[in-house]
């Protein structure tokens, strides 16, 4: 049976969008092609009719990540000091136990860095948030300051993620809001 080109098209798309989620909550490697295709009801085979391996759908997957977050992180930085908001958002209990539908960036970079497969795709989300930050930082060293701003926050959400003890993990991700609102001037 032959299923129109629409069809197809959404069928990549919704592969597209479950691997986004997958592979930001279990990451790339524990994210098998035959788990994948089975949880949308499709055969493992059917995969290479739409990609052409499995890295090609890593990167679409991130950049599709990154456009489903766009949105949010903008309406964020529109505000007056969005950094505190940012801060409170990213580090919060409710980042913390939905990273399927989270910032990319605490699962992939760790992952594609230790492989040695750095992504252009991650190049872009980083100076993407980067930008952001530097623009809503008010000092002469805003580019440095973005750079461990945005580290901090992954290295804690990161953390806060593998501990087992939810009063710890609470505790990174607060004490770490805490000492970032402190560092760039905002008031608890």
């Amino acid at each position: 049976m032959r299923y129109s080109e629409d069809h197809k098209a959404q069928t990549r798309e919704r592969i597209i969008n479950e691997a986004a989620q997958r592979f930001r909550r279990d990451g790339v490697d524990a994210t098998g092609l035959q788990t994948l295709m089975k949880a949308l009801g499709l055969t493992h085979g059917g995969f290479y009719a739409h990609f052409k391996s499995k890295d090609e759908l890593v990167e679409i997957a991130l950049q599709q990540a990154a456009e489903q977050l766009r949105p949010v992180v903008e309406q964020q930085f529109e505000k007056n000091d969005p950094l505190p908001g940012f801060i409170d958002q990213y580090l919060s209990p409710g980042h913390r136990n939905t990273p399927g539908k989270g910032c990319p960036l605490p699962t992939i970079s760790a992952e594609l860095g230790a492989r040695g497969q750095a992504s252009a795709t991650t190049d872009a989300i980083v100076k993407a948030r980067l930008g952001s930050i530097e623009k809503a930082l008010p000092s002469e060293h805003a580019k440095d300051e973005s750079v461990a701003l945005l580290a901090t926050l992954i290295g804690a959400l990161v953390l806060s993620r593998s501990v087992a003890d939810e009063e710890l993990s609470n505790r990174i991700l607060e004490s770490t809001r805490r000492h970032l609102k402190r560092e760039i001037g905002a008031a608890e």
